[in-house]
């Protein structure tokens, strides 16, 4: 094991292209990696962009204590399940952020505590969960009253619409919101104070960690402020190329499709050899 991971207490994972597969499911072999760093009394945070119903339905799968940061950082809920911490963007903000002109092709969701409000059902998105947790709620924005919400979030799969419309939203709303795709089909808007680096940070502070301590995967540039301020940083080998552009000094790990994720964990911080095809 490199000198620099003995010091390594925390893993902090990001799920959507880290720690789950291209079907967005997590196999038996990381759940085996993680129920053995828990056993070894590792602390194990996932940081995702998805909302906590959702996310909470998948991480039980890993049959171990989690805290789990959600909506890239707005929420933070303890192993328990406890909420510790919550941050929600005043309905007047998302009014204004919504207020330019968007391309009626691009998906809109407003993430909300108990439903997603959506202009379009889309399949690609309920793909994304096993279970329906966390079930869409089809609304019309021009006829809607209280737009308050977790974060904002927008999906087409032409990238360069999405780079439009973020630089319509930005110069409306940079003095409230920042900006994020997790996926270049994906962009997503949280109040400025929240990101899943800060939010790591105050799990850290419950428990007594240093960031130095930590160790982060992750694929999106919602990770990037994560990935730069944990003692450790990897970046998964399916991430875009310009991520890994953003951030050259990090080293880069095996696929989202080849377990890339707990192949590392199991060689460099378990020290075992990983025994998989």
């Amino acid at each position: 094991m490199t000198s620099k991971l003995k010091n390594i207490k925390v893993v902090v994972t990001d799920l959507d292209g880290t720690l789950l597969n291209p079907h967005h499911k997590i196999s038996d072999y990381t759940k085996s990696i993680f129920q053995e760093l828990h056993n070894q009394n590792y602390l194990i945070v996932v940081a995702t962009g998805r909302h906590h119903l959702d996310a909470m339905a998948i991480i039980e799968k890993l049959e171990v204590p989690v805290y789990l940061v959600s909506s890239n950082g707005a929420r933070i809920h303890s192993p328990e399940r406890k909420e510790l911490f919550a941050f929600n963007l005043e309905s007047d903000v998302v009014k204004a952020a919504l207020n330019v002109e968007i391309d009626p092709e691009i998906t809109v969701v407003l993430f909300k505590e108990n439903v997603w409000q959506t202009n379009r059902i889309s399949e690609r998105l309920n793909a994304f969960q096993e279970e329906l947790r966390y079930a869409p709620e089809l609304v019309d924005y021009k006829k809607l009253e209280d737009f308050g919400a977790i974060k904002i979030f927008f999906s087409h799969d032409n990238h360069e619409k999405l780079v439009a419309l973020k630089d319509a939203i930005m110069a409306n709303s940079s003095q409230d919101l920042h900006h994020a795709f997790s996926l270049p089909t994906c962009l997503e808007f949280m109040d400025k104070s929240v990101d899943k680096a800060v939010a790591i940070q105050k799990v850290l502070e419950e428990e007594g960690f240093s960031l130095e301590e930590a160790i982060s995967f992750g694929d999106g540039f919602n990770d990037v402020q994560m990935l730069s301020s944990t003692g450790k940083g990897l970046i998964m080998g399916n991430a875009p190329a310009l991520l890994k552009e953003t951030l050259p000094n990090l080293e880069v790990i095996k696929t989202n499709a080849k377990d890339g994720v707990a192949k590392y964990i199991a060689s460099k911080i378990l020290d075992k050899e990983f025994v998989q095809s």
